[in-house]
């Protein structure tokens, strides 16, 4: 009789715990109150990341945001298994790296922050100096992508056939003899002083203080193929954490807020 009990609540425990573990898009169990970990730089990622924390706290997932400064160390913390997932790049620089293209994955976009040239120097860009110096990002992506955006300005021109992962050996003409400052993104910024003029990502120009619309010499249009993505470890883009982070990334509210906040054009929803 004892023994029947026993049994009897040994099977009513499995069964409440079986009840108390969702199943995920892939079929495995996944641990009621989960926690979410995403990477991302702070403006405008982690500020959209805070804004959807609640949404996914309704369907029992935590969302844990980390803050990140520069753009090597998320996609080291997400192979390393510290981040389920990152927020702060586009397709063309994830691709620029073979161990990141091989071990990770889009997701899903959100938007795209349009790519622009400041300078403390000068307001036209009709107005660089013969000799000038432009600083532009060291890595192949960013880098190729502030000088297709000069080219596309006829600033400079480019040999036939160079794309997004154009370098400064790539330049066929050069009108004003420009001279170009390699650097890490995050840098640009503070190189203004140094410099006649910098080619800088959006998020880091908001983060100091820039309008990308109003401040930049020029920009990209609301057409850029640099959509911001959120990137996970191949095999982890149909985990139900993440489909929820893209519903939630992905909704009206978020779209309504980038309006309203960047209504100038500065982050375009691409949803």
């Amino acid at each position: 009789m004892k023994k029947s009990i026993v049994v009897s609540l040994l099977i009513m425990s499995a069964l409440i715990l079986g009840l108390n573990q969702p199943v995920n898009a892939g079929g495995k169990k996944e641990a009621s109150g989960s926690t979410l970990t995403v990477g991302a730089t702070p403006v405008p990622h982690a500020e959209l990341l805070n804004l959807v924390k609640d949404d996914l706290a309704a369907q029992g997932i935590t969302l844990k945001v980390v803050e990140f400064t520069d753009y090597v160390t998320p996609n080291t913390a997400l192979i390393a298994g510290d981040l389920d997932a990152n927020f702060f790049q586009h397709i063309p620089y994830l691709g620029s790296n073979d161990e990141w293209k091989n071990a990770l994955i889009s997701a899903f976009g959100v938007h795209v922050e349009p790519f622009g040239l400041y300078s403390t120097k000068i307001k036209n860009v009709n107005d660089l100096p013969n000799g000038a110096t432009i600083a532009i990002p060291n890595d192949p992506s960013n880098g190729g992508r502030a000088l297709l955006l000069l080219a596309s300005k006829g600033i400079i021109t480019l040999k036939a056939g160079a794309g997004i992962t154009a370098t400064v050996q790539d330049i066929a003409s050069n009108p004003k003899n420009l001279a170009f400052r390699e650097l890490e993104a995050a840098q640009l910024p503070r190189s203004l002083a140094d410099v006649d003029a910098a080619t800088i990502n959006g998020n880091y120009a908001l983060e100091a203080g820039f309008n990308p619309v109003k401040d930049s010499l020029i920009i990209e249009g609301a057409d850029s193929p640099y959509v911001n993505i959120v990137v996970v470890k191949k095999g982890a883009e149909n985990d139900s954490r993440i489909k929820a982070l893209s519903s939630a990334l992905r909704s009206q509210k978020v779209k309504d807020y980038i309006n309203k906040t960047w209504n100038d054009g500065s982050v375009v929803a691409v949803f």
